[in-house]
């Protein structure tokens, strides 16, 4: 579990003085100092590129993944079967670009409910404070105290395992952090000038929340949602690996399951879709230290 000092942190990452809104070019200014590290966007390139094999599966496969064959367990460079086939027939590379699609797409969905779940909770507890702010966080240390993955891997074995479901199960579990962040930036940001100024005003509660102060935490957002994107395909590969994954998509975590009896003679079956869930998950990691670096002002001037 994070505690307070690294939440405050994070969530003061884009607000270095007290009472300045974010510069309009900031995103120039993230992209500026993202550019500055190579591994990170290196793992920027990376994440685009297996987006890209996602959304072009089925022009990239050479072979309906669900198809098997006489063709059973064939090494990699096979004539037409460039990482080989599985116990089945099926291509391995086919259900590798299929997998990329439903792995990114549970963990874009994730990180989108879980960060608006948690900009919503964390907001309201740390603009209106008092017992609001007390039970919202009761809510929340709640929810972190939960067993993530064993608490999913019961509600998906209860209720199904469609895509849908594993998306909202994992949304549910992940927002926590995200809502702590944007609560102990709204305390801080909740009396300074410029929201004094919009409540003089006569600015509605709402606008001053989602207009004047959200943005100033936008930046920590940004940098928890590339870090849930990755533990959240993660935790998708993790329920497939049990057998909970939706069995009507290839994913990279059902492949792993479906690999492990033949790890001996085919062991193709097993690394492809091992050092792609490493690899994809380290990428949105290492992204998100360079995010974190970017756009953070007392970082740069460290630097």
């Amino acid at each position: 579990m994070t505690d307070n000092s690294s939440d405050s942190t994070l969530a003061l990452a884009t607000v270095e003085r007290e009472g300045l809104r974010p510069p309009r070019n900031r995103f120039v200014e993230a992209w500026s100092g993202l550019s500055r590290s190579k591994i990170a966007v290196a793992s920027l390139v990376f994440i685009i590129l297996v987006l890209l094999m996602g959304a072009f599966a089925p022009l990239l496969q050479t072979n309906d993944p669900f198809a098997g064959g006489k063709d059973a367990l064939l090494p990699p460079l096979s004539g037409e079967h460039l990482l080989g086939t599985d116990h089945l027939g099926r291509d391995i590379w086919s259900q590798l670009v299929n997998g990329a699609r439903v792995s990114l797409m549970v963990g874009f969905s994730v990180a989108a409910a879980a960060t608006v779940i948690g900009i919503i909770v964390g907001a309201l507890a740390g603009f209106y404070g008092g017992w609001i702010d007390s039970l919202l966080m009761r809510i929340t240390e709640f929810f972190q105290t939960l067993p993530r993955l064993v608490l999913a891997l019961i509600i998906v074995a209860l209720f199904g395992s469609s895509v849908t479901m594993l998306i909202g199960v994992i949304a549910i579990l992940s927002w926590p952090q995200t809502a702590r962040v944007v609560r102990t930036g709204f305390m801080s940001l909740r009396s300074v000038a410029f929201v004094d100024a919009a409540r003089v005003s006569g600015m509605p509660r709402t606008a001053i929340i989602f207009r004047e102060i959200l943005p100033n935490v936008l930046a920590s957002v940004v940098v928890i949602a590339s870090l849930d994107v990755g533990a959240a395909i993660l935790t998708e590969a993790s329920l497939s690996f049990f057998g909970l994954g939706d069995p009507n998509l290839v994913s990279w975590g059902g492949m792993l399951q479906q690999a492990q009896q033949y790890l001996a003679q085919a062991w193709w079956m097993a690394v492809f879709p091992g050092v792609a869930i490493a690899l994809i998950v380290l990428a949105f990691n290492i992204l998100g230290d360079g995010l974190n670096d970017a756009l953070n002002p007392r970082l740069k001037e460290r630097a």
